[in-house]
C-alpha cells in the first residue's frame, strides 16, 4: 500500500486537551499511521494507507470538533 497524508482544518482547536481528543478518535480509524496536529495552523495531519476522508471527518466529529469543508 502507498502512505498518503490528508489534511483538515479544525478551526476551534485551542488548547492540547482539543489535540488529544481528537488524536483519541482519529488513530481508531482503519489505515491511519499517525496523527500530527498544528494549533497555529488549525492543521489536523493524518498519514495512513487507504485513509477513508469521510471516516476521519466522522471521528473529528465524535471527539466534538467540526472540520472546514
Amino acid at each position: 500500500m502507498t502512505t498518503e497524508n490528508l489534511t483538515f482544518i479544525v478551526p476551534t482547536m485551542s488548547c492540547g486537551h482539543c489535540v488529544s481528543a481528537i488524536t483519541a478518535e482519529v488513530t481508531q480509524v482503519p489505515g491511519v499511521v499517525d496523527v500530527a496536529i498544528n494549533l497555529d495552523t488549525k492543521a489536523v495531519v493524518v498519514t495512513g494507507d487507504g485513509l477513508d476522508d469521510y471516516a476521519i471527518r466522522a471521528a473529528i466529529s465524535e471527539a466534538g470538533f467540526e472540520v472546514t469543508p
